[in-house]
């Protein structure tokens, strides 16, 4: 909030937001006759829709009063869009002006009463919101004056002539330092502590109640060699302190979190075990492989050519050099010893290889991978070198000059002049400020308990050098060395090799690589297409929540088909994506996530590298399609890209709106329980929000994620199907993308602790525990009852409640998921069930009709299914409509299934071991009963007879009807004719004489 105050007194509260669609009525209506000059006739929307920053400044009532909207190429076509640096460098050679560092004001309008200082506030606003930016140009023809509102802020720096236009344009430039300065650093002295403290205490009253009022004073007199304070001042006033310190507990760090992108953050040496031996790695494996290929990446990120001592480096390296030389000549000897990609990809990697095993395990394309084996080791490498980090102890800084915390490095780095990396550890539930959204999140490991997260910032990463270019073919030893450690390097490799032999892919599409420079080393490569099927993501995704479509030309949509990055530079990820779009003259990029199980050559997992700035892109939700009559439509059915079978994946977007626009990180540890219709739909909910990044989401399931694998259509009609989520469904999310999934049952819940346990051993910590089960069937609690003594129902206390607590009997199955569904049928189709055997299905929901008709299409014969339904809980049915039911039934019967009504369980195997299963008591309100599992338990054709004349059985047919069925469709009919045969082979010489016709 500020305060504008008019020439004629009138005041206003405004504040700065990003422009909106809705502001668009107003904008036009705030534009003069003046402004078209200044800035020529312009096409809001148009100019909104390829706009890098847009920002309107509004009063308290929320009426607009001014807007401005800034992007990184100049306008009036002074220069072309992907060439302008050195054009405005040879302008004036005193102002270093980058694609980093600059933008350019395209238009700005602004109540008159208040122009100036709404001019001043957006300035100031803009700044602000963009760290890295130190010049803002404006360009406007060379016969025209700024006008009194600018001028205030531009300043002249000379002429430029047109591209299109016989005629010069008059080149303003705005600087930072006038605006919203950098802040000055130095060491922290006790005089502070009254400056200081205010801050400290509108922020946390923790450390003073703990350690008295004079704890900060304490801290700044306490410094020496390993520890430092300093502070950030304006004005002779300090507004900002920082304490840093050498002593890091590394061995704590290296067993909690996974540091081997920055080799442990360590110097390297010669002891250092890197690589597992060889009895823990299994040959030929993907897992070897890609630990393999993990370690190789750990051992190369800080290895310089030799290793050197840190006493070495400080007087051989460092000793006389600023801050900056120093990242330059540390760079360098990372990148010419080996670079790797994000540390996410190569998380991804070892999540890559877990992703078909069927054990317990854990698939996420973006956090730290979980797994809940038995007894598995891991192998960690073991660094024997000297700690070459240091760590960030306390942190303060006025909400004012936020913005600026990263001139704090510069400074500190050069108070280790021998340590090349700076640690700071903060609460899951701490909101990432500015100064954090540099650093790098280490993923922690499964068994890390620590309440912390950690980040972690490179020296290198505070060089402003890097530069984003076109890929040229002496790139290539560069890009292969960045590559090494991906287990799709090939691919990348291949794709760049095409760039630069034709500039297009094999089938014809443009293509385009970019690298990513810093010293004149690659750091960074992306490799792009143009986007073919536009009109099938405009009509199967709801693209147009982000941008109007009508307004980006065909050309203009790009595919990004690969990112790496090195993690150094990771803070520059968005910058990356910036330049893509404008080198490239693209306003959109899409980036689709295939769902694994699919191997055709456009749906393979493997069509596209890891992308390491996944969390910079937004998620798109897939539209609801229409089914298409396309034999009936004939020549009015719509065209072949809107109509074509879906590909089903998940598509993420970014374009040039959202460049500079961070999302808000949330790291707090939500774990969901149960992979319920509403845990995905919970989970999808955040997921899409497109405003937020939730970093830490975990979801405890039986068998993980559902839809990971494409079962058939048996598999899936064991249960009634409830339309919420389907493989397509689960393809189009692709939650495995964003969400930790643990496979295995919770077993019980520490709410003081904050953790639940998993599968009795494991522990999984959280923040938010959301509980999303679902409803699920229960394996029956027999009630004991001994049917000899003919009970009833109404004789048999309520065990309704009880929960059966014993051992699972191997031949019993409830059917709760898919994979239920396929460990039963793989088991049936085993023991050869379908033949030979019997099934009881025990319940009266709608599922136990469908499992029933899964088991006649399998070729199970009526005689051989039992339908069991225990006494109704209340008078509403599954079906709940007498006609339905009584059809159900009729056909039931005509198949020959026996269906017995209000029975409840009395015993297993009458009361002996249960396991397995070969028979199963039943009471019911009149006589009890007992059915087979197996052909020992096979009642006698006398029994049969019997069960019936007692009215044990009801009837659809005539009894001797019955049990002619029975004899034939059961195994009585084969057991009779083997027998025989058994004699007739035995008796053959009486063959002749006895022999019946036709009795064989």
């Amino acid at each position: 909030m500020s305060i504008l105050t008019s020439p004629r007194g009138k005041v206003e509260v405004v504040h700065c937001r990003r422009t909106e669609s809705q502001d668009i009525y107003c904008i036009k209506n705030l534009i003069r006759k003046f402004t078209q000059k200044l800035f020529g006739k312009l096409n809001i929307i148009y100019l909104l829709e390829k706009a890098n920053l847009a920002i309107t400044l509004c009063n308290d009532k929320e009426e607009i009063m001014a807007q401005a909207t800034f992007l990184d190429y100049p306008n009036w076509n002074v220069a072309k869009q992907d060439n302008w640096v050195s054009v405005f460098q040879e302008l004036d050679s005193d102002i270093p002006c980058t694609p980093l560092n600059t933008l350019f004001m395209h238009l700005f309008v602004a109540v008159n009463e208040y122009s100036v200082g709404c001019c001043k506030e957006i300035i100031r606003t803009v700044f602000k919101a963009v760290p890295e930016l130190h010049f803002i140009f404006l360009i406007v023809p060379s016969y025209i004056s700024l006008g009194s509102t600018l001028i205030t802020v531009f300043d002249l720096v000379g002429n430029i002539t047109s591209l299109t236009y016989d005629e010069d344009f008059a080149v303003h430039v705005c600087h930072r330092h006038n605006h919203y300065p950098q802040l000055h650093i130095r060491k922290a002295r006790v005089e502070d502590h009254d400056d200081l403290m205010p801050i400290f205490m509108h922020h946390n009253t923790i450390l003073k109640a703990t350690y008295g009022d004079y704890f900060l004073a304490e801290l700044i007199e306490a410094q020496d060699e390993e520890n430092h304070a300093v502070v950030c001042e304006v004005e002779a006033v300090a507004v900002g302190f920082m304490s840093v310190c050498s002593r890091v507990n590394m061995q704590l760090l290296h067993e909690c979190f996974d540091l081997g992108p920055f080799h442990g953050l360590c110097t390297p040496h010669p002891d250092d075990v890197l690589e597992p031996p060889q009895e823990l790695s299994v040959p030929g494996s993907q897992d070897a492989e890609l630990r393999s290929s993990s370690q190789d990446s750990q051992k190369i990120v800080e290895e310089p050519q030799e290793p050197v001592s840190p006493e070495a480096r400080e007087s051989e390296n460092n000793q006389g050099k600023t801050a900056e030389e120093a990242a330059i000549e540390e760079l360098s000897s990372i990148v010419q010893s080996g670079n790797t990609s994000e540390m996410e990809d190569l998380e991804n990697l070892r999540q890559v290889s877990t992703e078909d095993d069927t054990n317990h395990c854990v698939s996420n394309m973006s956090s730290a991978s979980i797994s809940l084996p038995k007894e598995i080791k891991y192998f960690r490498p073991i660094y024997m070198g000297a700690s070459s980090a240091f760590c960030i102890q306390l942190f303060c800084i006025d909400e004012k000059h936020e913005a600026r915390s990263l001139d704090f490095m510069n400074f500190v780095f050069g108070l280790f002049p021998d340590k090349n990396f700076c640690l700071i550890s903060l609460p899951h539930l701490t909101p990432e400020f500015v100064l954090i959204q540099n650093f790098v999140k280490i993923v922690p490991f499964n068994n890390c308990t620590l309440e912390q997260d950690l980040y972690v910032f490179h020296r290198a990463g505070l060089l402003k050098t890097i530069n984003i270019r076109l890929a040229n073919l002496s790139d290539t030893p560069g890009v292969e060395n960045l590559v090494s450690t991906l287990m799709l390097n090939k691919r990348i490799l291949e794709d760049l090799k095409h760039y630069n032999e034709a500039r297009r892919d094999p089938d014809g599409t443009p293509l385009q690589a970019f690298v990513a420079d810093v010293a004149e080393q690659i750091v960074g490569i992306a490799v792009i297409r143009d986007e073919t099927d536009v009109e099938y993501i405009r009509s199967h995704y709801n693209i147009e929540d982000f941008i109007y479509f009508s307004h980006h030309q065909r050309e203009e949509h790009g595919h990004l088909y690969h990112f790496a990055l090195n993690p150094i530079f990771r803070h520059y990820t968005r910058f990356f994506l910036k330049e893509i779009l404008r080198l490239g003259y693209k306003s959109c990029l899409y980036y689709p996530i295939y769902p694994e199980s699919r191997e055709s050559k456009f749906q393979s997992s493997y069509a596209h590298s890891l992308t390491s700035a996944l969390h910079y892109l937004v998620p798109v939700r897939p539209r609801r399609q229409i089914v298409y009559p396309l034999e009936k439509l004939g020549i009015n059915a719509p065209s072949k890209a809107v109509s074509k079978a879906p590909l089903s994946y998940a598509l993420n977007h970014t374009n040039r709106k959202l460049t500079l626009e961070p999302k808000i990180t949330v790291n707090a540890r939500i774990v969901v329980v149960g992979a319920s219709n509403v845990g995905l739909s919970f989970l999808e909910t955040l997921v899409f929000c497109s405003h937020l990044k939730f970093s830490n989401l975990t979801l405890i399931s039986t068998h993980g994620l559902p839809g990971k694998k494409l079962l058939g259509t048996e598999q899936r009609k064991f249960l009634a199907c409830d339309h919420c989520f389907n493989d397509k469904d689960h393809a189009l999310m692709s939650l495995c993308s964003w969400v930790n999934v643990v496979v295995g049952r919770m077993t019980a819940i520490d709410r003081a602790a904050k953790h639940v346990v998993v599968s009795q051993e494991e522990i999984v910590l959280y923040d938010h525990l959301i509980l999303c089960t679902g409803q699920q069937y229960q394996v029956p609690c027999p009630t004991g009852a001994d049917i000899s003594q003919l009970l009833t129902n109404r004789e048999i206390p309520n065990s309704s409640k009880q929960r059966y607590t014993g051992k699972v009997p191997c031949n019993h199955f409830t059917l709760n998921d898919e994979e239920d569904c396929l460990k039963a049928l793989t088991w049936i189709r085993n023991n050869s069930i379908i033949t030979e055997g019997n099934v009881i299905v025990y319940g009266d929901t709608i599922d136990t009709y469908t499992t029933v008709e899964v088991l006649l299409n399998l070729g199970m014969k009526g005689s051989s299914i039992y339908l069991v339904q225990p006494p109704p809980i209340s008078t509403i049915t599954c079906i709940n409509n007498y006609s339905v039911e009584s059809a159900v039934e009729d056909a039931l019967r005509a198949a020959g299934v026996t269906i017995y009504q209000e029975a409840l369980l009395a015993q297993w195997n009458d009361g002996q071991n249960p396991d397995p299963i070969h028979s199963a008591s039943f009471t019911t309100p009149t006589k009890p009963f007992k059915l087979p599992c197996s052909e020992e338990e096979l009642p006698s054709m006398e029994q049969l007879a019997r069960q019936i004349e007692d009215d044990e059985i009801n009837l659809n047919e005539k009894p001797r009807k019955y049990l002619r069925r029975v004899f034939q469709e059961t195994i009585y009919k084969t057991l009779v004719e083997k027998s025989i045969l058994d004699y007739l082979h035995y008796n053959h010489y009486h063959l002749p004489m006895y022999a019946w016709p036709d009795i064989i």
